[in-house]
């Protein structure tokens, strides 16, 4: 059986911020700060002092359903981009990315991109999830994080 051509397997949503980029990362690289931005409300926990600072960095995550998940920071520029690969204490990335990019508007205002891609997911048992994965789920992620930065901007 094969997939119906017209699945979509990289979903993205892009919203304008009324923050700095710096800020709005800040909120991002932080794996601590995630939670409290969540749109998929799937993220419980991280503890503090893992702010990624390059590829290669690795942090976790406490996952809703109690499961952990190291995520493997496979790009990354300061203040404009990031993006990981999550997977299973110990083992290799499922082949799913997470990924964020913010674009600089002017000094108070960036334009923030995010986007979840799995087309080279390899779990069999992540795919329904990954097919749950809408855009609006994103767009719930970024209302979230616009909040965050927004209160948070002086």
């Amino acid at each position: 059986m094969t997939q119906p051509t017209e699945e979509q397997h990289v979903v993205s949503a892009r919203r304008e911020v009324a923050a700095s980029a710096t800020a709005i990362f800040d909120l991002i690289a932080d794996p601590a700060q995630q939670p409290t931005w969540d749109g998929n409300d799937n993220l419980a926990h991280a503890a503090p002092g893992q702010r990624v600072h390059a590829a290669g960095d690795m942090f976790v995550m406490s996952l809703t359903n109690g499961k952990d998940r190291e995520n493997h920071v496979v790009e990354f520029e300061e203040g404009r981009l990031i993006a990981w690969l999550p997977a299973s204490p110990g083992e290799e990335p499922a082949g799913h990315v997470w990924r964020w990019e913010l674009e600089p508007i002017d000094a108070s205002r960036t334009s923030v991109t995010h986007t979840y891609d799995w087309s080279n997911l390899t779990d069999e048992n992540r795919l329904a999830r990954a097919r749950a994965t809408t855009v609006e789920s994103l767009e719930a992620s970024l209302s979230r994080l616009a909040l965050r930065a927004e209160g948070s901007a002086d």
